[in-house]
């Protein structure tokens, strides 16, 4: 055991920080000791979904316990960097003070806000000055590859929408839908593989930009479709099962009534 180190009833964010570099320093764990950002790069990724998830399910103690992983795993980063003499944990905390008080003028400052919309605005501007970005389409070219597709288009669409380019009104976009499922019919028919993709695409990247209009989150409304496919679905195979039917043979309209009989149930 650490020589140094003493048990506390309650311990504190700066206990946190001295666990992890006693955790990594010789005599320590051996597999923390081993990590390196790339290696525990899926843990922060999965234990980010983690804390998404106790929001979701409005569960405050898995929330607290999840927003605790996450902290390990910005400290971890944090003292994997101070020994490579990158940086550390306060410099990572004074980079996010900086941050807020510069994009924050309204508050630290004389700037007035009238609304909700003027922040934003101010907060839009700020950081596009701070990072140099010239245009939006140098902001877009900053979004990060490793978003998913469909959170990515709408950010990508979003910073088209604040040059000026974009549909005026929402029927524009959701016209755009059935523009682009007649593309992909046709590219289906002509059965060229990389137009089907691409077809697809553009469908998928138009029902994005309806989502934006109607201001929902692409990602999560899909998240939620897939949620209620799955419950609707193992009500429907569970009837099947009661009814003796193979799905695998039955015929679709049979299908059809079991999945009609099991959105009824799932309602």
């Amino acid at each position: 055991m650490a020589s140094n180190f003493k048990f506390k009833d309650k311990y504190d964010f700066n206990d946190l920080v001295d666990i992890v570099r006693i955790l990594r320093e010789p005599g320590g764990c051996p597999w923390d000791m081993e990590q390196t950002h790339k290696s525990i790069r899926e843990n922060f990724l999965e234990e980010t979904y983690e804390v998404i998830e106790a929001i979701d399910t409005d569960n405050k103690e898995l929330m607290q316990e999840e927003l605790g992983d996450v902290l390990l795993q910005v400290i971890l980063h944090s003292d994997m960097a101070r020994t490579d003499g990158w940086f550390n944990i306060n410099d990572v905390a004074d980079g996010i003070c900086q941050k807020l008080i510069i994009r924050h003028p309204h508050v630290f400052g004389d700037v007035s806000v009238a609304s909700t919309d003027d922040v934003l605005k101010n907060w839009d501007t700020i950081k596009r000055q701070t990072k140099k970005q010239s245009n939006q389409s140098e902001a877009m070219a900053a979004i990060p590859v490793v978003y998913p597709a469909l959170m990515k288009a709408q950010k990508v669409q979003e910073k088209a929408k604040k040059a000026g380019f974009d549909w005026r009104e929402a029927d524009g976009a959701f016209d755009k839908i059935a523009e682009e499922s007649k593309e992909l019919k046709k590219a289906l028919e002509a059965g060229v593989q990389a137009d089907i993709e691409d077809e697809l695409g553009d469908l998928l990247f138009s029902v994005v930009n309806t989502a934006r209009f109607c201001n929902c989150e692409a990602e999560t409304a899909l998240d939620k479709a897939t949620k209620k496919f799955m419950k609707r679905f193992t009500i429907t195979e569970a009837l099947a099962n009661e009814k003796g039917i193979d799905m695998k043979t039955a015929s679709i309209e049979a299908l059809d009534e079991l999945w009609d009989e099991a959105k009824k149930k799932s309602i």
